[in-house]
C-alpha cells in the first residue's frame, strides 16, 4: 500500500521524483516518527544502497523532494523556449525517464541539474537544523583574512561539503551496479552538477563598530540563489562535449578531434538529440503542437523553429494589463487597468497527430 507516501512516485535513471507534501502534513509525522524502514521499503526504484540511507536519514527525504521541485522548476525554465521543454512531468506524462534513457545533451543537462537540486536541498536543509545528521560548516570557526582584512567567522555558514557528500552517495547510487559508458557518463554529469553549486558559495559579512564601521567584521559562506547553478549549467548545456569511450573503457574521449578534451566541470553526451518536433513516446518528446512561438524571434522560440516548418495558428485575445503607471511621493507606485488586445502564435500539428512509437 503506497497511499502513505508523499504523492506519486516515479522511478527514474537518475533520482526519485515527487510531489512533495507540505512540512505539516501527517505523513511527514507518521513516516518520520513511527518506521523509517516500512516506509523506505515501500518506495519504488530504489537501490539498496539508498534504501539504505533513507532509512538512516527518513528526515532527507522530505529535502530532497524540495531539491526535486526546484531542479524541475529549474529545469523548465531554462527550456522554455526550446522544442524540447522539461515539461513531461507537469503535463502528467511519464516521459522524462524515456529522455533520460538516451545519452543526449538533455539527459546530461537533467543529470546535472537534479544532482545541483539534491545538493541545495540537503544544504539547505543543513542550514535550517532540519537534519539531525549535519548543521551549520563545523570548519567556519575563529577568524580568518581576506582582501579587506580580518574577520571573524560567525552566523550559520552553508555546510556545502555535507551537501555534495550526501548527493553523491545516494545520487550516485543509482550508477554503482554497472561500470558501463552510460553510467560513466551519468556519475561524470552528476558530479558537475554538484560542482556548480559549490561554484556560487559567496561570502557574505556584516559590520561592527562606530557608526557602522568596518572595523569588525563577521562573515559566514553562503549559497546563491539556485538560479545563478541553472544559468551556469545551462551554458554547460549548450557547450556539452560529445563523447566516446576510450579502448580500455575507464573514460572518455572527444568524439571529434577538433573540440578540446572536457573537463569535470563540463557537461557530456554520447548520441545527438531529436528534433522533438513530433510526439514520440520512445524519445520522450510531446512534440511542439500548441506550442507558443514568437513570430518576431530569430532564436529557437521563433514560430519558424518551433514550429519545424509545419506553420502557426494566430488567435486574438484580450488580457488586462497595468498601465500609465506614476510614481507619487512617497512612496508608491499607481497604476491603472487596461485592456490589451494582442496576437498569440501557436504552432500547427503535424497531420498525424499520435504517438509516434518504434516499438
Amino acid at each position: 500500500n503506497m497511499n502513505f507516501l508523499p504523492g506519486i512516485w516515479w522511478s527514474l535513471p537518475l533520482v526519485l521524483v515527487w510531489a512533495t507534501p507540505p512540512v505539516t502534513s501527517s505523513w511527514w509525522y507518521m513516516g518520520a516518527v513511527g518506521s523509517s524502514r516500512v516506509m523506505c521499503d515501500n518506495v519504488p526504484g530504489l537501490v539498496s544502497r539508498q534504501r539504505q540511507l533513507c532509512r538512516r536519514h527518513p528526515e532527507a527525504m522530505l529535502s530532497i523532494g524540495r531539491g526535486v521541485a526546484a531542479w524541475t522548476a529549474e529545469c523548465q525554465h531554462q527550456f522554455r523556449r526550446h522544442r524540447w521543454d522539461c515539461n513531461a512531468l507537469e503535463r502528467g506524462q511519464r516521459l522524462l525517464g524515456r529522455v533520460l534513457l538516451r545519452s543526449s545533451r538533455e539527459s546530461a543537462f537533467v543529470h546535472a541539474i537534479s544532482s545541483a537540486g539534491v545538493v541545495f536541498a540537503i544544504t539547505r536543509a543543513c542550514s535550517q537544523g532540519e537534519l539531525k545528521s549535519c548543521s551549520c560548516d563545523p570548519k567556519k570557526k575563529g577568524s580568518a583574512k581576506d582582501s579587506k582584512g580580518h574577520f571573524d567567522w560567525g552566523g550559520c555558514s552553508d555546510n556545502i561539503d555535507y551537501g555534495i557528500k550526501f548527493a553523491r552517495a545516494f545520487v550516485d547510487a543509482k550508477e554503482q551496479k554497472g561500470k558501463d559508458a552510460r553510467a560513466l557518463m551519468n556519475l561524470h554529469n552528476n558530479r558537475a552538477g554538484r560542482k556548480a553549486v559549490k561554484r556560487f558559495l559567496k561570502q557574505e559579512c556584516k559590520c561592527h563598530g562606530v557608526s557602522g564601521s568596518c572595523t569588525l567584521r563577521t562573515c559566514w559562506l553562503a549559497m546563491a540563489d539556485f538560479r545563478k547553478t541553472g544559468d551556469y549549467l545551462w551554458k554547460k548545456y549548450n557547450g556539452a562535449i560529445q563523447v566516446v569511450m576510450n579502448q580500455d573503457g575507464t573514460g572518455f574521449t572527444v568524439a571529434n578531434k577538433k573540440f578540446k578534451k572536457p573537463t569535470k566541470n563540463d557537461l557530456v553526451y554520447f548520441e545527438s538529440s531529436p528534433d522533438y518536433c513530433i510526439r514520440d513516446r520512445d524519445v520522450g518528446s510531446l512534440g511542439t503542437a500548441g506550442r507558443v512561438c514568437n513570430q518576431t524571434s530569430r532564436g529557437m522560440d521563433s514560430c519558424e523553429v518551433m514550429c519545424c516548418g509545419r506553420g502557426y495558428d494566430t488567435s486574438r485575445v484580450s488580457r488586462m494589463t497595468k498601465c500609465e503607471c506614476k510614481f507619487h511621493w512617497c512612496c508608491a507606485v499607481r497604476c491603472q487597468d487596461c485592456l490589451e488586445v494582442v496576437d498569440i502564435h501557436t504552432c500547427k500539428a503535424p497531420k498525424s497527430t499520435g504517438w509516434i512509437s518504434r516499438t
